[in-house]
């Protein structure tokens, strides 16, 4: 299947490692041009490399905070600058520390509201009306599975990743007339650094066991999602959030 993804513009936040390199690769494995960001510019230009030596698309790099508003104003308008045009955007943030809610404190939901809400807020403000102008656009967040049912000592994630939800169904309904669309993934247990740190905080959890596939999912496997998200088949796909799970989730939603 032809996913019309070639000479796409895409950036891909947080994309050094993870969740967001999966992406990042799998978008260049269509011939999508790549903006990637992160904050450990060795780290993101280790990958970028890595990903021009193996599919030879176009990448641009820069470190930032995603939840600076002024940086992510001037990373998006680079890649504007550089590209002339903007196709995809994948908003994505690392996850706040597992905590309960008496354990939280103020300074934590404001710090989780700028790292997950707030850059997802960012990138939309700047990337919107680029795509616009265009009449196409892909609008991307990557949320948790925490938003469909709501996973033990991470409150912040719980509570902070729903507003998401919230955002990307008001912008699919907003923009869904200049032929943008906004979706949600949610990640479930994926093999990844962040489920490394989480099992530090959640002794004794069997996590491949809650899954109806008994085993933990692959970065490649939620990648795919995203890409097909991002690409001309997915054309009638908007507003929605689409759990990548294994079958976590137990509601019928």
């Amino acid at each position: 299947m032809d996913l019309e993804l070639r000479d796409r513009v895409a950036i891909v936040a947080a994309s050094s490692r993870g969740l967001g390199l999966a992406v990042a690769r799998g978008l260049a494995r269509e011939g999508a041009k790549l903006a990637l960001c992160s904050r450990n510019a060795a780290v993101l230009e280790s990958a970028a490399e890595a990903i021009r030596r193996d599919t030879g698309v176009e990448v641009m790099t820069q470190a930032f905070d995603v939840t600076v508003y002024e940086a992510v104003r001037r990373f998006v308008a680079a890649v504007l600058d550089r590209y002339g045009r903007l196709d995809i955007c994948v908003a994505n943030a690392g996850g706040p520390p597992a905590k309960t809610f008496a354990e939280t404190t103020i300074e934590d939901w404001h710090a989780a509201a700028e790292l997950n809400l707030m850059s997802t807020v960012y990138f939309a403000r700047e990337v919107l009306p680029a795509m616009q102008q265009r009449k196409w656009g892909r609008f991307i967040a990557i949320t948790s599975v925490a938003v469909k049912q709501p996973v033990e000592n991470l409150v912040l994630s719980n509570s902070v990743r729903s507003g998401v939800v919230g955002l990307v169904k008001t912008l699919a309904n907003e923009y869904g007339p200049d032929n943008i669309l906004v979706n949600s993934v949610c990640p479930g247990y994926t093999a990844t650094a962040r489920l490394l740190q989480l099992s530090a905080s959640h002794a004794g959890k069997d996590w491949a066991g809650e899954t109806a596939l008994r085993r933990i999912g692959q970065p490649e496997e939620f990648a795919d999602l995203v890409v097909f998200l991002a690409s001309q088949r997915a054309s009638y796909i908007t507003g929605t959030s689409i759990a990548v799970d294994g079958g976590l989730v137990k509601g019928l939603y």
